[in-house]
């Protein structure tokens, strides 16, 4: 438990160092809601979820209130929609119930507008991929995940290819604003069933009724921790680290302990992925940068952020009885201020992100390329992400917005924790003939790794 000593020093982080609670996800089965009657699963859907979370965002700001710990959003995730879709029926409409459901009961997001097709498509499932675009364009809280890969099963390339055209649609019909629906939609490998944050929430199959996930922050409480120690080798910036994380963590199994009292519904886990927020300060580039860095994209910025991931999740580990999610460190590009000024100083590029990728959670995220990139582009950096995640063993993702009519080196303004995007340059040799075969990237093997 807390002692007086650990609170007082939580306090102090919160104020001058931005900790805070990213998150409590609350994760709702839908699966007691299938009905062969779209009218019917939309009023089950709604009635469930309005029953179920109708206290999660009032005990969200209880939960501030008595210990001053701000929890920033109060989110919901729920059964990936493709597996509760009646046969030729309108996803359409479940993705409006969802988002009804969301503004009832107050919550800021609702993930699980999702599909899982590693290895390959149901009726559903094509039915829900293809309605993204109006999905997202039609609701404000409704956010939508594909996972197209796993270790397991290997790479679905027709989903690949098909993700190219979605995320490019779902940003055309989002550019009266600031093409926010690519912004809300994560194509995933080895997707994980509790993680906590968006967009790429979902409840999974093997979750219980409902359950509470916690997704802590803390980039900014890290940085001040890293600076006190100028002159330290890496052995003791990694115990620093380590030691913080743990501090991080146990706020975080606090406040997923009382919700879960408080809403009388089982804790899941605490997911440690430090998530950075536009504030300065607030940044893991800036982590990076203190370690040692000049700019964050300079030569070494891989194996200081393995090194931060690492003590990351050692500290963690130890601070909460259930740990999960994705847990590790966020490189959103337009959600940390320093990633922003690194990209805008030509020293980060789409290359050295992807290479961070292998050895962070959770992917290319929140990166804005021009508006004339290709479909078969967006599938090939897919594709790309996908393999890193599916060989590691590890998630990986990508949340991609093509700015429609926009060029390298211009601003996109998404305002609030989304922040500001630069777009950034890439490479235009097409991938084309790759992406146009299809068929599945076969599994690695689990054993004779080298």
């Amino acid at each position: 438990m807390l002692n007086n000593t650990d609170i007082l020093e939580t306090i102090k982080m919160i104020q001058e160092e931005n900790l805070d609670i990213r998150t409590i996800t609350m994760g709702i089965s839908l699966l007691d809601c299938i009905s062969p009657d779209i009218e019917k699963t939309c009023a089950r859907v709604y009635d469930k979820i309005t029953r179920v979370a109708q206290n999660h965002v009032k005990t969200g700001k209880d939960i501030e209130k008595r210990y001053g710990i701000p929890i920033i959003n109060k989110r919901l995730s729920v059964t990936p929609i493709a597996a509760i879709l009646a046969t030729a029926c309108d996803p359409v409409r479940l993705a409006l119930t969802l988002d009804q459901a969301a503004k009832e009961t107050g919550v800021d997001f609702v993930g699980g507008y999702s599909a899982l097709v590693q290895k390959g498509f149901s009726p559903g499932d094509l039915e829900l991929i293809k309605s993204i675009p109006d999905a997202l364009s039609v609701t404000e809280r409704v956010c939508s995940s594909v996972n197209i890969g796993s270790t397991a099963a290997g790479i679905n390339m027709d989903a690949v290819r098909l993700m190219g055209d979605i995320i490019i649609e779902a940003a055309r019909k989002t550019a009266d604003n600031s093409y926010f629906g690519a912004a809300k939609i994560v194509v995933f490998c080895n997707a994980v069933e509790d993680n906590p944050f968006m967009a790429g929430a979902f409840h999974g199959f093997g979750e219980p009724d409902a359950v509470i996930n916690v997704g802590v922050s803390g980039p900014g409480v890290v940085r001040a921790a890293v600076a006190k120690m100028p002159d330290a080798n890496i052995d003791q910036i990694a115990e620093q680290i380590k030691r913080t994380a743990f501090k991080i963590t146990r706020m975080g199994q606090l406040v997923g302990s009382e919700a879960s009292r408080a809403l009388g519904v089982p804790f899941g886990t605490v997911d440690l992925s430090l998530a950075p927020t536009p504030a300065i300060g607030d940044s893991v580039a800036y982590i990076l940068e203190e370690i040692g860095l000049e700019k964050c994209g300079a030569y070494g910025t891989t194996a200081a952020l393995a090194l931060l991931n690492d003590a990351v999740k050692k500290g963690g580990v130890m601070a909460s009885s259930h740990v999960g999610g994705l847990s590790g460190a966020f490189i959103p590009v337009s959600e940390d201020a320093g990633m922003i000024a690194a990209v805008k100083a030509g020293a980060l590029c789409l290359e050295k992100l992807e290479a961070m990728t292998a050895v962070c959670s959770v992917g290319l995220d929140m990166v804005a390329v021009p508006g004339d990139t290709s479909p078969e582009i967006i599938s090939a950096i897919i594709a790309d992400e996908a393999a890193i995640g599916m060989v590691n063993n590890k998630t990986t993702a990508v949340r991609v917005i093509p700015a429609i009519g926009m060029k390298e080196g211009e601003i996109i303004d998404f305002g609030g924790l989304f922040g500001s995007a630069p777009i950034m340059a890439i490479n235009k040799f097409s991938p084309l003939k790759f992406i146009n075969r299809g068929g599945r990237i076969p599994a690695p093997l689990q054993s004779l790794k080298n």
